[in-house]
């Protein structure tokens, strides 16, 4: 299984920043024989860079409406990233199920949408620092993603990112065997949910991933890939996690 390295610039990133996507499409192309790499910008940046990525980046886009169309004002349906030249979406993001009280059916929704449109859905789930200390760390995963992976879906439409809301932005990372633990779960719940075509779904960790740490765990078992935050926004971090991910293989 090939590892899936996914920056999410989040709100951040205007024109003049387009030249950090050639200088990662650069990075992607020299990787591309072992992983794959997808950049995230915000909306507003998806068709320019898009054309300036062709053939060596993957764009995807943050977020989309379940809708195809309709009166739904500031909504963009996944069609239209589609269009703009997006080819994979993130749903259900922590910060868009804390900060827009977006629940599992919505995320779902929106997970339905990607397939309609062709993108590749990366559904995002994880656990608070109180739901963890409680023990209830696997069971609240385990149940989001049966609430948020509607059925049906096949491996190609569909990656996972496991983002423990404890330990993103704050430096911290759960232990190896935390990290293992978790993606092992997910990984059954997966096939449970969606059948023995579930264990070639990429299951991304997304909890402060940096160039320090970036290899040991992307040699961890379980492990498909990353979700990127703050050091996607760094050419430097952004590339030295690329070649950790490619010297892993």
């Amino acid at each position: 299984m090939r590892l899936l390295i996914a920056g999410n610039w989040k709100m951040h990133g205007l024109r003049a920043d387009l030249e950090k996507i050639d200088s990662a499409a650069a990075w992607a192309h020299k990787v591309q024989p072992a992983i794959d790499v997808l950049v995230c910008p915000p909306a507003t940046l998806i068709r320019e860079a898009a054309r300036i990525a062709e053939g060596r980046l993957a764009i995807g886009a943050q977020d989309c409406a379940p809708e195809v169309s309709g009166a739904h004002t500031g909504d963009i349906g996944a069609e239209m990233l589609r269009d703009a030249g997006a080819s994979a979406v993130i749903v259900g993001h922590s910060e868009r199920r804390q900060n827009h009280g977006e629940t599992d059916a919505l995320v779902a929704a929106k997970a339905a949408a990607a397939k309609r449109a062709g993108l590749l859905a990366i559904v995002c789930v994880g656990e608070t620092g109180a739901e963890r200390e409680k023990g209830d760390a696997l069971s609240i995963v385990g149940g989001q993603l049966v609430a948020s992976a509607p059925v049906g879906m096949k491996a190609s439409e569909l990656a996972v990112g496991y983002e423990p809301l404890w330990a993103i932005g704050s430096g911290h990372v759960p232990t190896h065997s935390e990290i293992v633990e978790m993606h092992a779960h997910i990984r059954n719940v997966l096939i449970a949910h969606l059948g023995e075509q579930a264990n070639n779904v990429r299951i991304l960790y997304g909890g402060s991933v940096k160039p320090a740490n970036a290899r040991e765990i992307f040699g961890l078992p379980g492990v498909g890939g990353a979700l990127v935050g703050g050091a996607s926004l760094d050419d430097l971090e952004f590339e030295a996690i690329l070649a950790s991910a490619a010297k892993s293989i």
